[in-house]
């Protein structure tokens, strides 16, 4: 028995120690981030975060081109996912047979284990001439006078740069919609049905209601996914620090900023803007996961299962 006890606690004792290096790892890098970005949080202040100009020659540097670059991929990126995720998710938890379960199931899974590089070569050789053949020259023709659409149709921009993320967050949203579809109690479903509901005004009344928030969990996740993906964004979006109205215009995301640039920073003010952008990055990441999180332990707890 004392042997037995010496055992459990030095597992137990092993246990937490690695679970508190995991977080002690989190902090260390926040803190490495602030420490290396230090000297651009002090020479810049606040306005880093609306400053216009990336142009290490000047020695000026401002972050609103990249956060802006990122929020527009990551939202037609989010658009798509979700959509199609949505989709998916009540395809399989509501209509499916256990065949096509399966079928799909693993196809998805297959999608989220395809490494970034495989989606930017796909983006690059498939649908960056797709769209400037196709895609962007209808747009055009049908609204370009709006400046949404305007511009100049190379196929390399923030729109090839979302349709990539939408595949790439494909599989987050749709596994995590799928849990949530599943927390969703049967009482609720059994009693719509009952009432004389069909299966479509069921979904619509029941399931979907108690299900908005652990959705909206859902897509915040997705966009965690989205902000830091880098490579495929990397190979397809341009890689110019500008702000336009135009869908079509190419432009630079946070990581993708820090990936290319980080090796040719020659100045200690340039490589600290870098960690500076690193900061925002990990600081929004965190951010919108504990929201996400949140939400969907609480569609998890409301249903009665274990969070």
């Amino acid at each position: 028995m004392r042997a037995k006890t010496l055992l459990d606690r030095t597992v137990s004792g092993l246990l937490f120690t690695i679970s508190g290096s995991v977080i002690l790892s989190m902090g260390a890098l926040l803190a490495e981030l602030v420490i290396a970005g230090h000297a651009s949080m002090v020479h810049f202040g606040f306005s880093f975060f609306l400053g216009h100009a990336w142009d290490p020659l000047r020695g000026a540097y401002g972050a609103l081109p990249f956060l802006f670059g990122t929020a527009v991929s990551a939202i037609i990126g989010l658009v798509i996912a979700t959509v199609l995720g949505l989709g998916t998710a009540l395809l399989l938890t509501q209509y499916a047979t256990l065949r096509i379960i399966r079928m799909i199931g693993f196809l998805v899974n297959l999608l989220a284990a395809v490494p970034s590089v495989v989606y930017g070569l796909w983006g690059i050789f498939i649908v960056v001439p797709w769209l400037r053949v196709t895609l962007e020259p209808a747009l055009y023709r049908v609204f370009g006078d709006i400046p949404l659409f305007a511009g100049a149709r190379d196929g390399v921009g923030m729109l090839a740069a979302g349709l990539v993320l939408g595949i790439m967050t494909l599989p987050t949203i749709a596994a995590v919609v799928r849990d949530v579809f599943g927390a969703v109690p049967n009482t609720l479903r059994d009693g719509a049905l009952a009432l004389g509901a069909t299966n479509q005004e069921m979904i619509r009344m029941a399931v979907l209601p108690f299900a908005r928030a652990g959705i909206f969990g859902a897509v915040m996740l997705g966009l965690v996914r989205a902000l830091g993906e880098t490579m495929a964004v990397l190979m397809v979006i341009g890689n110019q620090p500008s702000i336009t109205g135009s869908l079509f215009a190419p432009a630079y995301t946070l990581s993708s900023a820090i990936a290319s640039e980080f090796a040719e920073a020659a100045s200690p003010l340039y490589l600290s803007a870098l960690y500076e952008l690193g900061f925002i990055l990990l600081m929004l990441t965190i951010l919108i996961y504990t929201l996400a999180r949140l939400l969907v332990w609480r569609v998890r707890w409301r249903g009665g299962l274990p969070l």
